[in-house]
């Protein structure tokens, strides 16, 4: 995971996990040692850079890109004086795909424990349900809850005593050339790719505690250029979406309403508030452009990014939530990215969705480095976490093979991949692959 430099062979390396949030706005490395007493891990170092060739959570230019890598995890290296080889990667992008299906298969014709084995057979029952388009791959698989003989709300179904397992599942499908482009990119910088996770879930991971998870909550990450919304409920993801629309189309908003540049804008919509003081609303604000003096009136920069955020958390962020299929969310939405930093933000969007709202830092902004623990951080944290939640339950949050995708062409098809815990089919199979696998499982059952 990493190398030393000048230090004693005698000497025990300690145990680091390391990720990478790939973003539209910024290039993020954290660095995290694990403690051997309690397996947990404390984060010891995060680094970052612009981020170049990256537009939407899209690599569009994968020399930029690569050298934006780089240049982060130079300085999470010159943070915690190792050389890292190796990250899970977080990263970003357009037509995600959330997709459930149900699954079940029989325990015998008497009660008995449910073993591994079964959890696999009854994950690879809902998987071939899903129909994966072609040149996409599905990048999670998520148990949202098993059954056991009709009662529902099982978290882990292993050990439990039963005739009859069902499961419902999460896949979440993305394209297979946008895994590839994020797999050549992070491989050139120099590092080996370990894992890799869709942005809302690790964004989620990071910012929402267990209570609010449990109780029904919504993860709204808005960076530079996407929107990761994550719906959780009972503990799991029910929902993970992304939205092509993000805090670049706030400055984008302000420039072309104000006909000034785009780092002008930035500065400008930092300085705004949502729902300010009614007198300071009507005050101006003044600023220099080339040698000439300018001014605007706060209440309009106000108005030009309420507008955007109206139609962003009011129509985008509610039709995937509604998606979601969930009566209630108790704990409301929590938000988090850079545009969280936008004053009364979460006043305002509790206004136009009526639910509670909360600006969010990492939930281990306690222990990360100053400066590098604001709302921008959560997801670069999460991929600790994340990384955590797969050792210790293999069967939550399943990914393909990478090896797997590095070889699949762009013409193939997505369902060609499967997760690593469950070795499976080709989704979509032939008229007689589904003849020979309803034998094969005939036989199983009654064996």
């Amino acid at each position: 995971m990493f190398k030393k430099g000048s230090t004693s062979a005698a000497q025990r390396d300690p145990e680091l996990l390391v990720g990478l949030d790939l973003g539209t706005s910024k290039v993020a490395v954290v660095v995290a040692e694990r403690e051997s007493r309690t397996g947990e891990a404390q984060i010891i170092g995060i680094g970052h850079s612009p981020s170049q060739g990256i537009r939407k959570g899209l690599i569009v230019n994968l020399d930029q890109a690569i050298r934006s890598v780089k240049q982060a995890v130079a300085d999470a290296q010159n943070m915690v004086g190792l050389e890292l080889d190796e990250a899970t990667v977080a990263f970003s992008g357009s037509d995600v795909l959330s997709v459930r299906s149900k699954g079940m298969v029989s325990l015998g014709r008497s009660p008995r424990p449910v073993m591994q084995l079964d959890v696999e057979r009854v994950i690879e029952a809902a998987q071939t349900e899903v129909a994966v388009p072609a040149n996409q791959s599905v990048l999670h698989t998520i148990p949202v809850e098993y059954s056991l003989d009709g009662h529902g709300g099982i978290d882990d179904p292993l050990g439990m005593t039963g005739m009859r397992l069902e499961i419902d599942l999460q896949s979440v499908i993305v394209p297979t050339a946008a895994l590839q482009n994020v797999l050549n990119c992070v491989e050139k910088a120099g590092l080996e790719v370990t894992g890799l996770v869709i942005k809302p879930l690790a964004s989620a991971l990071g910012s929402l505690s267990p209570e609010e998870a449990m109780a029904g909550a919504v993860a709204v990450d808005v960076g530079g250029g996407t929107t990761g919304v994550a719906v959780f409920s009972e503990g799991r993801p029910r929902r993970l979406s992304i939205i092509p629309v993000g805090g670049d189309h706030l400055t984008n908003d302000v420039a072309c309403v104000l006909r000034i540049p785009l780092s002008k804008a930035e500065e400008i919509k930092r300085e705004i508030s949502l729902f300010g003081d009614p007198e300071a609303q009507d005050e101006t604000i003044d600023f220099e452009i080339r040698g000439r003096n300018y001014s605007c009136p706060v209440r309009d920069v106000a108005d030009i990014v309420k507008c955007r955020i109206e139609e962003l958390y009011g129509v985008l962020v509610k039709s995937e939530v509604a998606e979601a299929g969930l009566p209630m969310l108790p704990a409301g939405l929590v938000l988090t990215g850079g545009v969280a930093k936008t004053n009364d933000l979460d006043g305002f969007v509790s206004e136009v969705l009526d639910m509670p709202a909360r600006a969010a830092f990492p939930l281990d902004s306690g222990r990360m480095p100053p400066g590098r623990n604001g709302f921008e951080y959560a997801c670069a944290a999460g991929i600790i976490r994340y990384m955590l939640e797969r050792e210790r339950n293999p069967f939550r949050y399943m990914e393909p093979s990478l090896d797997q995708i590095k070889r699949q062409g762009p013409t193939l098809r997505g369902g060609d991949e499967r997760p690593k815990q469950v070795p499976k089919k080709p989704a979509g199979p032939s008229g007689l692959e589904q003849m020979l696998d309803t034998l094969k499982k005939s036989f199983r059952e009654l064996f």
